[in-house]
């Protein structure tokens, strides 16, 4: 059932045929540059004899048309509410950007992806960042799981918040090192893709790469439990990677994930009663006068109501802009 969502074909033509429109949860993809690809073992030092040839590179006078063409076609297949992350480097970034202006699809963030090692280069800066567009499409439920890698109160040594620093939007994620193995030449690390596909997808959502390359993005979604399709149009990348994809075990990346502590909030999600809204205030009126800060007692709320800190705090906002105005008569002042 899986190969059968797995095409060895352009994706333009093939997603035409195959996917209906609005079916897609999540598409994750990693275009092809157009800057030359044949230049990429010297730039990277890798050993040319185990990247697999043929790759399709796009023409730079054609880069543009095809941007359109495949972005277009993602517009249609994702669902309303539905996730798209676009992998690109800065050269074309430009018509990339262009054609997402000609969609509906509306961007959210834009993520610069920091890795390990860059280009090498004597005479510039050594570019060793891409960009990483992430849009979504209006008309429905948007799938962002907020906590899915770290709870709400968990900290670092310095008492930072790991989710507020998990969610910016610069990504620190090394490149992975595979000696001596064949491989297409340009694939995502599997902790790039765990990230995209843990918030924005559930288990069971449809996961698509237009461009499958190493087939990186199939193996992580099926380690997580979501379905996959996709196309690769070269046929000897694409044998590769399906002797690839048959190995992995559904589900097997659970065992490698990180855990977020949700312990401590018992009623997220839970509608608030209006005497539970009246209890937090005068709590956290008790709180301040202990001479606890603002932070120290949201904190403390957290913990004694079972909510999320962004719940507390909403909860407390409202209750103040709620509280009567008194509108004085102007004879109260003469």
């Amino acid at each position: 059932m899986l190969r059968n969502l797995l095409y060895n074909e352009d994706c333009i033509e093939g997603a035409r045929r195959h996917i209906k429109d609005g079916t897609v949860d999540l598409i994750i993809t990693d275009p092809p540059y157009g800057i030359n690809a044949d230049t990429f073992e010297k730039h990277y030092n890798r050993k040319a004899s185990n990247v697999i040839d043929g790759y399709v590179e796009i023409p730079k006078e054609k880069y543009e048309e095809f941007s359109d063409n495949w972005i277009r076609e993602a517009e249609r297949i994702l669902r309303p509410g539905g996730s798209i992350y676009i992998v690109s480097g800065y050269t074309n970034l430009h018509h990339v950007m262009g054609a997402l202006s000609n969609t509906k699809l509306k961007m959210v963030n834009h993520i610069i992806w920091k890795y390990n090692f860059g280009v090498h280069t004597t005479r510039k800066y050594v570019s060793s960042h891409y960009h990483i567009l992430y849009l979504i499409k209006p008309g429905g439920k948007v799938t962002f799981n907020t906590f899915c890698r770290y709870g709400e109160n968990e900290r670092d040594d310095s008492g930072g918040s790991l989710n507020y620093r998990d969610r910016e939007d610069v990504w620190i994620i090394n490149k992975e090192y595979k000696p001596n193995q064949k491989k297409n030449r340009n694939e995502l690390p599997t902790s790039l893709l765990i990230k995209m596909i843990q918030y924005s997808s559930n288990e069971g959502d449809l996961v698509c790469d237009l461009f499958l390359g190493g087939f990186s993005t199939a193996r992580v979604a099926i380690g997580l439990r979501r379905k996959v399709t996709g196309f690769e149009i070269n046929q000897k990348i694409f044998r590769n990677g399906m002797a690839t994809f048959e190995k992995v075990i559904p589900g097997h990346l659970f065992d490698k994930i990180r855990i977020p502590d949700k312990s401590n909030f018992v009623r997220r999600g839970k509608p608030w009663t209006q005497e539970e809204k009246q209890k937090v205030n005068i709590r956290y009126a008790n709180l301040r006068s202990t001479g606890k800060n603002r932070k120290e007692s949201i904190d403390s709320l957290s913990s004694e109501f079972g909510r999320g800190r962004f719940s507390i705090s909403k909860i407390l906002k409202s209750e103040k802009d709620s509280l009567p105005v008194r509108i004085h008569n102007k004879r109260e002042f003469t």
